[in-house]
């Protein structure tokens, strides 16, 4: 077992490397509009009125969405495909990988909306002020998981073209724009009415 697992870092770093991970004027917009909605998140953190809940899922939302426009280029999610299917390899279960890979994304993608749902619950006093980026986070956070499985069913969907864009971009900048808009109707709100709360 454990010379098992001990040759999982060397299988991994022979079938992953750093580098840019889209270095086309697609990846590159997408990095710039993570970086905007992160902009947005942090001038919402800024509030000092506003509850301090909801201070910090603003914050949170900046720093994750910091981390996901760094992560665009450095691609982590493809060092983490390959340390699954290495994992797999040297286990012995990789013929039976498919269904990891569907349990594994069935898990992602309830774990996102739990996280939301356990949000919402949270903050159902700023629901007015935080669903709509909350929704936008969900989105966001379900595709970038699923796209980390690897799963070549996703990768096919995602990557074909429809008006000669991606899949893949709409689902990530669709995700992002619903956070901004979030963000921008937050801002509009003003000074809650609850932020004594």
């Amino acid at each position: 077992m454990i010379s098992s697992v001990s040759r999982i870092p060397e299988c991994t770093t022979d079938s992953w490397s750093p580098g840019i991970g889209d270095p086309g004027f697609a990846g590159w917009f997408t990095v710039l509009a993570y970086l905007a909605a992160a902009g947005f998140a942090l001038a919402l953190d800024m509030k000092r009125d506003w509850p301090a809940l909801e201070r910090t899922f603003w914050a949170l939302s900046s720093a994750g969405l910091l981390f996901l426009a760094v992560n665009k280029q450095l691609d982590l999610q493809s060092l983490l495909t390959a340390v699954g299917r290495c994992t797999a390899k040297v286990q012995g279960w990789y013929d039976m990988r498919r269904t990891v890979q569907i349990d594994f994304i069935l898990a992602m993608i309830s774990m996102a909306v739990m996280a939301g749902l356990a949000v919402l619950w949270i903050l159902r006093h700023s629901i007015r002020r935080i669903g709509i980026a909350l929704l936008g986070l969900v989105w966001i956070t379900g595709f970038v998981l699923v796209r980390a499985v690897g799963f070549h069913d996703v990768d096919r969907l995602i990557g074909m073209k429809v008006a000669d864009m991606r899949l893949n971009w709409v689902f990530e900048l669709g995700g992002i724009a619903v956070f901004i808009l979030g963000c921008a109707i937050a801002l509009m709100a003003g000074r809650p009415a609850d932020a004594t709360r």
